[in-house]
Formats: C-alpha cells, structure tokens, sequence
C-alpha cells in the first residue's frame, strides 16, 4: 500500500467546507442585490406616488407589494418629495440584521 492513499479524501473534505462557505456568500450577494433594486424600484414608484398627492396608506400599500417588509418614510427637500425605502434581505444576512435601502426624489405636484 503506499502513503499517498486517501490523500484525495482528506483533500476533498478540507476543500468541500470551504467551497460551500464561498458557494453561500455569493447567494447571500444575489439576495442582497436583488432586495436592493427591488427597494430602489419601490423608492421611486413612492416618491412620484407621494408627488401626485397620493396618501400614505396607497403609497405603504404599493411598497408592501413590491417588497413585503419594507418600511417607507418621506421627506421632503425644497420642491423635492423624497422616499426612502429599508428592508431586509431574505436570508441568513436578513436574519443577521443586514438592513438595505434606497432613497428616491420626485419633483413635488410638478412645481
């Protein structure tokens, strides 16, 4: 028997564990991007929402839809209605507290 047998077992079993934590971190990143773009959309369908006059039960409705769990908030800067939008990410990163948002301006009732 020579000294090298099982050199490939104990190199896949060092290697698997590794392979699997970088193969969960990318799928974290999908995750995260993909709530990310869903909030920007959200942010900027508010944003004109709020912009036309729209109450803020219609425009937290619209973001529920788009991105269930989100919370929205206004502001408003000079002729600037201006919606925020926060959420988490499914997933482990969600579960860990990672928070994304987005923040988008609509010019306030075409002023």
């Amino acid at each position: 028997m020579r000294r090298d047998d099982g050199s490939v077992v104990a190199e896949f079993a060092i290697a698997l564990p590794a392979v699997m934590v970088v193969l969960a971190l990318l799928i974290g990143g999908v995750q995260v991007g993909g709530t990310r773009l869903r909030a920007q959309d959200a942010a900027a369908d508010a944003a004109r929402s709020w912009a036309r006059g729209d109450s803020g039960a219609v425009v937290a409705a619209r973001v529920q839809r788009q991105v269930p769990g989100a919370q929205v908030t206004r502001s408003v800067r000079a002729d600037l209605v201006c919606a925020t939008v926060r959420a988490r990410p499914a997933g482990a990163l969600g579960r860990a507290g990672l928070t994304v948002s987005a923040t988008s301006c609509a010019l306030a009732g075409g002023r």
